[in-house]
């Protein structure tokens, strides 16, 4: 017997979130039998954020992790199929469309709906590769926690580096902001509250040269920054960095198979998660570089699921 058949379903979902698990509710409540495939860890980048304030629905603080399980128990409840693989490869060109997995399963669909995300951008210095896990880190909410009273600093100018850089400041002692700009780019309340924050220092003109640490044990001690203005470098004595100037939509597997940006986000049609494919639907982060909400995303899910329903009836 083939240990590994083609599974034909009429919307195949890729990747989990807040995108792909509202798309499988819809998509199952329309009867359409759905196949979510995920990877090992799902959830998407919600999984690594603690304290949820901002996701419609409830009035006290809620855990992303907590609130990835419950859409995915809920996507299942209503009858999606969720199967544990990694996507390897997709053809798009002819239809029914097929992704194959790393499992070697062949999976075939009619509509595909692509809600593969995104992930954090790193420096790509050698020293930061060193010690990335002891003492760099791109993710204050999952890491924060072990610089109790110590001295942290942020890389970044967004909206994401000032929310890291607010976060850390429940647990480090002093937040230096590194930014390579003379002003930033996050949103008006966010940087007054940056700004009223005592804990933390603005480094401004600056990007990090290297990273500097003990080898054994491995540990972050401080970095060498240059100021972009006058080239100047100077060491700033630090326990942890963490990295937040954005992110890379996961399209690899998409390319010459669907439009996308010059930054790889996909492209789909105006006020519609449709992209240059009929039958090919992206929601959430994989082609949203604006919003980058959990609410938005799930918006985005609901409305590819619509759309591939009216697809598929046409």
């Amino acid at each position: 017997m083939n240990q590994n058949p083609t599974k034909h379903t009429k919307v195949l979902i890729i990747g989990s979130g807040p995108a792909g698990y509202t798309a499988a509710v819809y998509a199952a409540r329309a009867m359409l039998n759905p196949i979510l495939v995920h990877g090992m860890e799902p959830g998407g980048q919600l999984t690594t954020t603690t304290d949820v304030e901002n996701y419609p629905g409830f009035a006290k603080v809620i855990q992303g992790p907590w609130l990835m399980d419950q859409m995915k128990d809920q996507a299942k409840a209503v009858g999606t199929e969720m199967i544990e693989d990694h996507i390897s490869s997709v053809n798009f060109k002819s239809k029914p469309f097929e992704a194959i997995g790393e499992s070697g399963k062949k999976y075939t669909a009619d509509s595909i709906i692509i809600s593969t995300g995104a992930q954090a951008r790193w420096l790509n210095l050698e020293s930061e590769k060193k010690f990335r896990g002891f003492g760099v880190s791109a993710c204050a909410t999952c890491d924060g926690f072990f610089f109790k009273e110590k001295t942290v600093a942020v890389v970044g100018g967004g909206n994401a580096a000032v929310e890291e850089a607010m976060f850390l400041t429940k647990f480090a002692s002093k937040v230096k902001l590194i930014h390579r700009r003379d002003k930033l780019r996050a949103e008006k309340m966010l940087q007054k509250k940056l700004m009223d924050n005592k804990k933390i220092e603005i480094i401004w003109d600056s990007v990090v040269e290297e990273i500097v640490g003990d080898e054994n044990p491995k540990n972050v001690k401080g970095l060498k920054i240059k100021n972009v203005k006058n080239n100047n470098i100077s060491d700033l004595k630090i326990d942890g960095l963490f990295i937040a100037i954005g992110h890379d939509p996961a399209t690899q597997l998409f390319k010459d198979q669907l439009k996308m940006d010059k930054e790889g986000y996909l492209i789909t049609k105006p006020d519609s998660t449709e992209t240059n494919v009929p039958g090919i639907f992206a929601a959430g982060d994989v082609k949203d570089k604006i919003f980058r909400q959990a609410v938005t995303a799930a918006g985005m899910g609901c409305m590819a699921a619509l759309e591939a329903e009216k697809y598929l009836a046409s």
